[in-house]
C-alpha cells in the first residue's frame, strides 16, 4: 500500500494528502474548504475526544451546548474580537428559497431578508457570555465551568485536510469565575490538561507558552498556548487557554454581587482544541509506510491476521485466535480478526500497516503446532515469535513500549531540531534552509515582530514558560532583549 504514498522528504505536503487519502481518514467535500471525516479517521477523534472529555470532567467541567447561530449585533460588542474575527465569518442573510419565476431553478427569496444577518460561529464567546447574563446574579452562581463539543466556520481560502478547513470540529471551554486569581488559576489549569493530552495520549511532546501581544486570542489578554515540532520542521499550534480578564462581562454586562453585595464584574476564560490534532498526529509521527498512531488513541490496537491454505487450517487458527482474542479484550484492548477470504495475507499487511494499527499478531499451522505466534509492531516494523500462551501479558507491555518510543523519537527529533542563535543571519538560514524551532532574543515590540514575520515567514509561536532570563540583544534590530522567545513558521 505504502508505493501508492508520495516519498516523505521529497514532498511532505503532498504525502501528508496522500496518506490522510489512502489511509481512509478523510477526503475533501463538494463544498468548497470542507472536508468529509471518514470512518477511519472519525474514530481517531471519538478516541482523542473521549479522553479530554473525561479530563474536562475531572477537573470539575460538564457539557452543554449552544446556538450555531449569532446575531451580528452580539458579535460587534467586543472591539478587539470582531476585528479578529471579522475576516473569516459566514453570514446568514436570508431565511427562505423560492422557484425562479423564468425557470432558472431555486432562488433565494428576497422578501426573505432577515431583519438582524447572523455569523455562523467562528468561536461562541458572544453568544455564550449573552446567556451567562441571565445565569449570573451573585457570587453563588459562580464558578460556571462549561464545555461545548461543537463544529465552527471560519471562511479559509487556503485549506489542507484536518489543518486549515472552513468548517471544523472542536471543543470550546467557556467558564465565568468571581476573581481574576481564580480565572488566570483556570487558564493555567486547562494549558496544563492540553499538555498532558498531547504528551501522554498523543506521544507529542509540546513547549507551553505565552502568546506575543500580536499572536494573542481575539478579545484576550494572555493566551497560553501549546506548541508542537511536525517533521517538517513547521509548528502546529495544538491547544489554547485564554485568560479574558472581564471584557467579554464588559461587552454583556454581566456582573456579580460579591459577599460584601458590592457589584463587579466576572471574569473569564476561554480555551480550545481542534480536529487539527488529528493532522498532528500524522504529520508527528508517520512515515512512507503510513500512518504511525500511538496505542492509547489507535482505534484498533491489535489485528490478528490467520495465514492458511485450506479451510480446515482456518478453522483450527479461529478456534485458537477466539480465545487469544476475548482475553486481549478482557484486558481492555481493541482487537481485530481478519479472516476475510477474498484478501491475501500481504495484502492486509500492508493495509494494517498504512493504517497505522500498533501491533500485529500473524498465526499460521505451524505457530498452532508450534504454541506460537509472529508480532510485529508497527513504530519500529520489528517482528517476533513469542509464545502463543503468554501473548496477552507481552502485547500489555509492547503497546506501553510502543507508546514511549513513539514519543521519545519525537522528543528527540525536536531536541536535534532545537536551535540557539544570536546572529541574524544564522536565523534567516536556519529557517530557509533547515527548518524546526529557534530561541532567540526578541525586543518584545509589534513591529519588530511583524518584521521578522514579513521577511522569513517565521512568527513567535511562543515565549516559553520554563524560559530564564536573560540578558540579550535582539535578533533582529540589537535592542536589549531579557529572554528568548520561540521562533517558527508554523501550520
Amino acid at each position: 500500500m505504502a508505493k501508492f504514498l508520495t516519498n516523505r522528504d521529497e514532498n511532505y505536503a503532498q504525502w501528508y494528502n496522500d496518506l490522510v487519502i489512502k489511509a481512509d481518514l478523510a477526503e475533501n467535500s463538494a463544498v468548497r474548504g470542507c472536508m468529509v471525516i471518514k470512518p477511519y479517521g472519525y474514530a481517531i477523534w471519538e478516541k482523542i475526544q473521549a479522553e479530554l472529555d473525561r479530563m474536562f470532567k475531572a477537573t470539575g467541567h460538564v457539557n452543554a451546548y449552544f446556538p450555531l447561530f449569532i446575531p451580528k449585533s452580539f458579535f460587534s460588542k467586543e472591539a478587539a474580537h470582531v476585528e479578529g474575527f471579522a475576516k473569516e465569518c459566514a453570514v446568514v442573510t436570508h431565511y427562505r428559497l423560492k422557484n425562479d419565476e423564468n425557470g432558472k431553478g431555486i432562488i433565494v427569496d428576497p422578501s426573505a431578508k432577515l431583519e438582524e444577518e447572523l455569523i455562523i460561529r467562528p468561536t461562541s464567546e458572544t453568544i455564550i457570555w449573552n446567556s451567562y447574563k441571565n445565569w449570573i446574579q451573585s457570587y453563588r452562581d459562580l464558578p460556571i465551568l462549561i464545555n461545548q463539543w461543537a463544529n465552527v466556520v471560519r471562511w479559509e481560502m487556503r485549506t489542507r485536510l484536518f489543518l486549515r478547513t472552513a468548517e471544523f470540529l472542536w471543543q470550546e471551554g467557556h467558564t465565568a469565575h468571581a476573581t481574576r486569581e481564580e480565572a488566570v488559576e483556570e487558564t493555567e489549569r486547562m494549558i496544563n490538561v492540553y499538555s498532558d493530552f498531547a504528551e501522554n495520549f498523543m506521544a507529542l511532546p509540546v513547549i507551553k507558552g505565552y502568546k506575543s501581544e500580536n499572536e494573542r486570542f481575539a478579545g484576550a489578554i494572555d493566551t497560553y498556548t501549546i506548541e508542537a515540532l511536525m517533521q517538517d520542521g513547521k509548528a502546529l499550534q495544538a491547544g489554547t487557554s485564554h485568560f479574558l480578564g472581564q471584557n467579554f462581562a464588559k461587552a454583556f454586562d454581566v456582573q456579580f454581587a460579591d459577599k460584601t453585595g458590592k457589584l463587579d464584574y466576572v471574569w473569564a476564560t476561554s480555551w480550545g482544541l481542534s480536529t487539527r490534532m488529528v493532522g498532528a498526529l500524522i504529520m508527528a509521527h508517520s512515515d512512507n509506510n503510513g500512518l504511525v498512531l500511538p496505542p492509547k488513541l489507535a482505534p484498533l490496537q491489535v489485528v490478528i491476521i490467520p495465514i492458511y491454505k485450506t479451510a480446515d487450517q482456518l478453522e483450527m487458527i479461529t478456534s485458537k485466535v477466539k480465545t487469544i482474542k476475548a482475553e486481549l479484550e478482557k484486558a481492555g484492548y481493541t482487537v481485530k480478526y481478519d479472516d476475510r477470504e477474498n484478501l491475501k495475507p500481504g495484502f492486509k499487511f500492508a493495509d494494517y500497516e498504512l493504517k497505522g494499527v500498533p501491533v500485529r499478531i500473524a498465526i499460521g499451522p505451524r505457530d498452532i503446532e508450534n504454541g506460537t505466534a509472529e508480532i510485529a509492531r508497527r513504530d519500529t516494523l520489528e517482528k517476533e515469535t513469542i509464545a502463543a500462551d503468554s501473548i496477552t501479558s507481552h502485547i500489555s507491555r509492547l503497546l506501553d513500549e510502543i507508546q514511549s518510543n513513539i514519543y521519545q523519537k519525537a522528543l528527540k527529533f525536536r531536541t536535534e531540531n532545537t536551535y540557539y542563535t544570536d546572529n541574524w543571519s544564522e536565523f534567516v538560514d536556519i529557517i530557509e534552509n533547515r527548518g524546526g524551532f529557534v530561541m532567540a532574543h526578541w525586543d518584545g515590540t509589534t513591529e519588530t515582530e511583524e518584521k521578522i514575520k514579513d521577511e522569513t515567514k517565521a512568527t513567535i509561536r511562543c515565549i516559553p514558560f520554563d524560559t530564564p532570563p536573560e540578558e540579550g540583544k535582539c535578533i533582529y534590530s540589537g535592542k536589549p532583549s531579557g529572554r528568548r522567545v520561540l521562533f517558527a513558521r508554523s501550520y
